[in-house]
Formats: C-alpha cells, structure tokens, sequence
C-alpha cells in the first residue's frame, strides 16, 4: 500500500478499484458526466455530481467507464445508514509493532491521489455525516480529519460524484448538500435496442436463440408493469444459460422464477 505524510502524519492509502466494465451510452449520459467534471479555468472547481435511477441501471459502471476515459483511477465508497464522519476520512488500527497506524478512506485516497470517488448509494448516509464532507464539495476542497488532527487538501484532478436509487428506504438530504451535488443526472432505462445491445455485450456465453426467448419474456413482462433492471436482466440472461448447461427442464420459465419479481409483486412497487 501506498503511504503519504501530512504535517508528520503518515497515512496508508486504499489501492483502487481496477474494473473493465464497458458502458454503453445512451441519452448522452457519458458526455453529461464528462462535463460536469470539466474546469473551464483554475478558478472554479469541478462539479460535483449526481447520477440518480432505479437500481441496477449501472450508474456505478457509467462513473467508472467516465474516469477511465479520461485516464483517472477509481475509488468507490459504499454508503450505509450507520457510515459516521470518521469513515469517510481516517481511522486508526493498531498495527502488528503495537504502533497506531492511521489509514486513510478510500474518499481521501482519491483525494490525495486525484482519482475519481464514486459514493455509491450517497442519499443513504445520515446528515451528521454529510456534515463532515461539506468543505470537500465546494471551492475549500479539504476535509478535516479529528482523529489525525491534520487537514486534508484534495489534489486539482480530484473529481467526485454520487449515485443514488430514487427509492423510499432513504435519506432526505439537507439542502446545504443537495446545493454543493449538481447537476443531478436522471437516468432512466434504457430503449429496449440498448437493453439487447447490453446483454449480449456481457453475456457472451449466452447463446443467440435462448437470449430472443428472454427477450420475448421481458418484453410481455413489461407490458404487465414490470420494472426489470439491467442487473436482473444480466444474472437472468446467465442463470438461464446455466441451467439449460446442466441439463434443467424449461431452463428460462426456472430461470424466471427464481431471478425475477413476479408480476404482482413488481406491480406493487
């Protein structure tokens, strides 16, 4: 791991995320974000901001397709009701030697690197913790970390954004924030030719014959209110492959059963 020293305070950097994933654009949304990270000049800061859908759209895969297009390393941090401030920044661990190690967040480590942060599901985190990131999200671009007692500067090629699925199992986020996440970026799903264009992409081991009968279903299962999300439609794609491999009877109507909600279920959302 990577270490770096602020005002006498080693830190050990998280290592980042290394994924191939392709994302295959639709409604522009890859120039959005593109945009959104752009400096017109060293006066203002980049934007900051937020890509919200349904899950299972891929708005982790579009963040990370983004930063690897414009050659930067990828941290991602997963949101939870019960992140406190100090996950965000630094946290101390006693090392093998007896001696407090202090071990920087994936947050910072994108920070002092000047990679790319994905707060992934961010509408989950409680605002005391929100609270701690504010100066990171407007032109101070630090944090403050109690626990080391040192600021943290974030390097001029840091970029930030956060994904959040727009259901009910969430949090409000105060408006000082909702001000310092824009633009917000809508992603709806997808026309069906790129729903198609996606699942073959990323399942090649699916064969063509048994992709038109998914296909087929998804689509009389969208006529009666559905809402399948690309990830459904992917692990139905490969458990059904799998299935017809191993020999199971009706492999796609098992594959449907056990992978997708039901139509009652999925109408009561």
């Amino acid at each position: 791991m990577d270490r770096i020293a602020i005002d006498g305070v080693e830190l050990t950097l998280m290592p980042p995320v290394r994924t191939d994933d392709e994302w295959i654009d639709y409604n522009q949304y890859l120039h959005q974000l593109q945009a959104a990270w752009l400096r017109l000049s060293n006066a203002e800061p980049p934007l900051n901001p937020r890509l919200i859908g349904e899950p299972g759209l891929g708005k982790t895969t579009l963040a990370c397709a983004v930063a690897r297009a414009v050659g930067q390393e990828v941290y991602i941090f997963q949101c939870t009701m019960d992140t406190r401030a100090e996950d965000l920044v630094v946290t101390p661990v006693l090392a093998a030697d007896r001696r407090i190690e202090y071990r920087a967040s994936s947050v910072v480590s994108a920070m002092l690197r000047g990679g790319v942060l994905v707060l992934d599901e961010g509408n989950r985190m409680p605002e005391r913790t929100w609270a701690s990131l504010a100066p990171l999200l407007d032109g101070r671009r630090y944090v403050d970390s109690a626990v080391a007692s040192i600021r943290i500067r974030a390097h001029p090629d840091f970029r930030l954004c956060v994904t959040m699925n727009d259901d009910t199992s969430v949090y409000e986020l105060p408006g000082y924030i909702q001000s310092r996440l824009k633009p917000k970026i809508d992603l709806v799903p997808p026309p069906w030719a790129v729903r198609e264009e996606i699942v073959r992409s990323k399942c090649p081991g699916v064969e063509a014959e048994l992709l038109q009968r998914i296909f087929a279903t998804l689509k009389e299962r969208a006529s009666n209110q559905c809402r399948d999300s690309i990830r459904d439609i992917l692990s139905l794609a490969q458990y059904a492959q799998k299935l017809k491999n191993t020999g199971i009877d009706d492999p796609l109507r098992k594959a449907v059963e056990q992978v997708l909600m039901k139509p009652d279920a999925a109408a009561a959302e």
